[in-house]
């Protein structure tokens, strides 16, 4: 009989595509992981790797393998998500990853409005990139995922993962505290085209969409700052040391510690939540109240 574990190590590695990125996703040791594959093999009695320069390959066995073990492992979802509706209360754990603005502006609200209406579940969260987040529900280190995308940057579909639309929010062009107003937005944008810029790492659909208006406005952003933690963006902007892109929801409600301007075409961000397609009520639950806990933090942003 197959092992479950070691058929997930391999549809890891279908997904990954090196041995250590299996291990470092698992959490086992590059060997661990060798070890694993190299059992199951015995127990199919095939190849299902073969070297390939400096990482391997999957074999056409390995692949037929795959195909079945996806199932396998939805099933095995389905069937707790069966036991779990017969219980009738939403009770167990959630792991939520979620991007840093969600985090900041939704998981305190989400947990309170849960604790009241389900006490017995249990949510554990932690901070992803979208991406990273996205990955983890594949490889079910976590049940839900808050990711985002910009205007004109709309994610593969990923056809083993749903997308919830969760709430959508307006970026604004971030300045510190008494900087110059401007009537037109766009001249706005161009008036930074000397200012040290604050942006996410390079690679990220953010920082590319960002670089992408900023050429669209007919300068190259003077990017002296990278970094994925929005509350940096926030206090070097407030503190005069770069402009910036910040999303509406990083406030709120509060009052916000820079000079905020729309830019052109007043441009949204989509926040979205994936899980797999078999969710357990307990993940439908989550869900709902990250939903109402987003609409409550728009709208007390916008009052």
């Amino acid at each position: 009989m197959l092992d479950t574990r070691r058929l997930r190590v391999l549809v890891e590695l279908s997904r990954r595509g090196t041995l250590t990125a299996v291990a470092d996703a698992l959490s086992y040791s590059r060997a661990a992981v060798s070890q694993q594959l190299s059992t199951l093999e015995r127990e199919v009695g095939a190849p299902l790797l073969v070297p390939a320069g400096r990482g391997v390959q999957l074999t056409a066995q390995a692949e037929v393998l795959v195909a079945h073990a996806v199932g396998i492992l939805d099933a095995l979802d389905a069937a707790e998500v069966a036991v779990a509706q017969s219980r009738g209360a939403v009770v167990g754990t959630v792991r939520v990853a979620l991007l840093q603005s969600a985090m900041h502006a939704l998981l305190p609200q989400t947990l309170a409005l849960l604790s009241q209406e389900h006490p017995d579940l249990r949510v554990e969260a932690a901070e992803h990139e979208p991406e990273h987040g996205l990955q983890a529900v594949l490889a079910r280190e976590v049940d839900l995922a808050v990711a985002e995308q910009y205007p004109g940057r709309a994610r593969r579909p990923r056809l083993d993962l749903d997308h919830v639309p969760l709430a959508s929010d307006a970026i604004f062009l971030a300045r510190p505290p008494g900087s110059p107003e401007f009537a037109d937005a766009r001249s706005t944008l161009r008036s930074t085209r000397t200012a040290a810029w604050v942006l996410e790492p390079a690679g990220t659909a953010t920082r590319e969409w960002a670089e992408q208006l900023c050429r669209s406005a007919g300068f190259e952003p003077d990017v002296r700052y990278e970094t994925a933690d929005l509350t940096a963006h926030t206090r070097l902007i407030a503190h005069g040391s770069a402009v910036g892109l910040l999303p509406e929801l990083l406030w709120s409600g509060q009052t916000p510690p820079v000079e905020l301007t729309l830019l052109p075409g007043a441009p949204r961000r989509e926040l979205f939540s994936s899980a797999r397609l078999t969710s357990a009520p307990a993940v439908r639950a989550v869900r709902e109240a990250l939903a109402r806990s987003a609409a409550a933090a728009l709208a007390a942003e916008r009052r």
